[in-house]
């Protein structure tokens, strides 16, 4: 009888039943004895003892193969930027920041916006864009107490001149615009680099930190840039332009001190822009030799005109400083039509006149509106100017004035 499906899937294979006329495997496997294992063991084990004795290798000759591995420092980010062309692209590890210095793209995104679909502003460089001179230029620097200064160098050669944005050859009438109090707030110093035409002139903080990277940017943008100069107003210290203020009531050594850190803080500016100051300006004892050192240093005083009074009236034709005064502050009014109604005023009195000043904040909704109008100023006959225009070409030195067209 044949066995069952269960016994013949569940029974070891090669044994079988009890007392059957077939043999288990194992009882069909000859058993070796113990004295037999004992002894081929202890052999195994001699012949090992003996390779080991003989080569003084504990492997016993067994085939190998040997590799020196040597540990390299990477490369500095510098020479992984310098290396990198188009047929020999940067390598991994190089950060985006990296990327965009050596491409020249600058790419900046709103503070916390990380969103795919969130606005980015990509600035490509263009091939005819304007290059300003590089800064410092040593021929116009010289060793302050708090730092380098700018000078002027041989043959009258004035910082206002050589770091001065060239202005672009053309027709009819022109606007410059002067922003201030850039340098503090990163994601909006950046936004006013890389959103407004290069024709705007920048003015920065001395209070804000990496100053010199920053104006750096703004000047590789093709911005020409200026220092704010922090000046006591009437409801000091209700009002504090800073640590820095030159005040009406300091000694005048101390007040050239101030403004000699102030010019001190980065290099390549064209001149001095004040940070309120209603007071000061109002005393020609503190003033004027303050003015006296700006345009013995070849720099030039901008009035930004959220003062009454002319800052400098008369004090700049005695000291042969370079000077003007904003007509028209765009934002005085922080609101969007208020703005905007400053922006058409100022464009009817550059058509009126041929040339207007005007000075604006840094604040986020300036910035919108300032970029918003000036995208197709030019199709409606409009140039942008640099300030230095303003400086540059006054007709008379010191009249704080617009220039003549």
């Amino acid at each position: 009888m044949s066995e069952s499906a269960d016994d013949i899937l569940t029974k070891p294979l090669g044994v079988g039943a009890k007392g059957g006329a077939k043999a288990g495997l194992k009882d069909r496997l000859p058993r070796p004895k113990t004295a037999h294992v004992a002894g081929a063991a202890c052999a195994v084990l001699a012949l090992l003892a003996g390779g080991v004795a003989l080569t003084g290798d504990p492997r016993g000759g067994e085939p190998r193969a040997g590799a020196v591995i040597e540990r390299r420092e990477p490369a500095p980010v510098a020479a992984r930027v310098a290396e990198a062309t188009p047929e020999k692209p940067a390598g991994p590890s190089q950060s985006a920041q990296e990327i965009e210095q050596a491409s020249g793209v600058s790419v900046f995104r709103p503070a916390g916006a990380t969103a795919p679909d969130a606005p980015v502003i990509i600035r490509v460089p263009n091939a005819s864009q304007i290059r300003l001179n590089p800064a410092p230029d040593p021929r116009l620097t010289e060793r302050g107490r708090n730092g380098p200064l700018p000078k002027i160098g041989e043959g009258k050669q004035r910082p206002l001149d050589v770091y001065a944005r060239p202005e672009e050859p053309g027709q009819g009438p022109r606007i410059a615009i002067l922003v201030s109090g850039l340098g503090i707030g990163q994601a909006a110093t950046l936004g006013a680099i890389a959103r407004l035409p290069a024709a705007v002139s920048l003015a920065l903080s001395p209070y804000g930190s990496d100053l010199d990277k920053t104006a750096a940017r703004a000047r590789e943008a093709g911005h020409e840039i200026l220092v704010q100069l922090p000046m006591e107003p009437f409801d000091y210290p209700d009002s504090d332009p800073g640590p820095q203020t030159l005040l009406t009531g300091s000694r005048p050594a101390e007040n050239l001190d101030r403004t000699s850190w102030a010019l001190s803080r980065f290099p390549g500016i064209v001149g001095v822009v004040n940070l309120m100051g209603a007071k000061f300006s109002g005393e020609a004892g503190a003033l004027e030799p303050v003015l006296k050192e700006i345009a013995g240093r070849g720099l030039g005083f901008v009035d930004d005109g959220t003062v009454t009074r002319p800052l400098v009236a008369g004090a700049a034709a005695k000291t042969k400083l370079p000077a003007a005064r904003a007509e028209i502050v765009i934002d005085a009014a922080a609101r969007p039509d208020a703005i905007d109604a400053e922006l058409a005023r100022l464009e009817a009195l550059a058509r009126q006149k041929g040339f207007v000043l005007a000075s604006a904040s840094a604040a986020q909704l300036t910035i919108d509106r300032l970029s918003r109008w000036t995208r197709d100023l030019e199709a409606r006959g409009i140039r942008l100017v640099p300030v230095s225009a303003a400086l540059r070409q006054a007709p008379s030195v010191g009249k704080l004035s617009s220039a003549a067209p």
